[in-house]
């Protein structure tokens, strides 16, 4: 029995975004402006089988595989949204499912800090992250999801709304982990649009 947990579809990848997946990827590495398809299941395993499905069925490139023993994720990109949709629709029709089987979108954690002290700023930058650096007297916003893949629509959207800087983002494992930072009213325009976002994919 697999368990869709995540289902995310992206139109086209936001600058900041697609080079973050790019420092971490496995696979083949997104460019800007490709559509993404990020499918997470349980258990684990059964990702392997999926993405030889998503693979076959069209000419998407694999660009990241994480098999853990309890969750499974996979995500494949193309410049052609067509190419990404009709490979996501193969794994979903191979699993018997449509989209309205994936597991909802749940908040976490959201939180806004206003002109991050100095020390705090230096402290989070050097954490284990791939994007950029926050600045002192910058905004700070956190949102954490369950499942963990909604954070990369959730970032996505953020990078669409607002001139902002993606710190970090994560969406393998139980949760996913987003931080952004800038202006205050970049950053309250950035998560108005997670907040459209996580309630789309709920």
């Amino acid at each position: 029995m697999i368990t869709l947990r995540t289902h995310v579809f992206i139109d086209s990848l936001q600058p900041q975004l697609a080079t973050y997946l790019g420092t971490v990827a496995q696979g083949f590495p997104p460019v800007p402006g490709d559509a993404c398809l990020w499918m997470e299941v349980e258990p684990g395993m059964a990702v392997h089988r999926l993405t030889d499905i998503a693979l076959k069925a069209t000419r998407v490139h694999l660009g990241q595989l994480v098999v853990e023993r309890a969750f499974g994720s996979m995500v494949i990109h193309h410049r052609d949204q067509s190419d990404v949709l009709a490979a996501g629709d193969a794994v979903l029709a191979r699993l018997g499912l449509d989209v309205g089987a994936r597991r909802p979108c749940r908040v976490a954690w959201t939180e806004t800090i206003r002109a991050i002290a100095p020390d705090h700023a230096v402290l989070i930058n050097r954490q284990d992250r791939r994007g950029s650096m926050i600045l002192p007297g910058q905004s700070l916003f956190i949102l954490e999801t369950e499942p963990a893949g909604y954070v990369m629509y959730a970032a996505n959207e953020a990078e669409k709304a607002a001139n902002v800087t993606l710190v970090d983002v994560r969406a393998v494992g139980a949760f996913g982990r987003l931080t952004l930072a800038g202006r205050e009213a970049d950053i309250d325009a950035a998560a108005e649009a997670t907040g459209k976002a996580v309630a789309a994919m709920s």
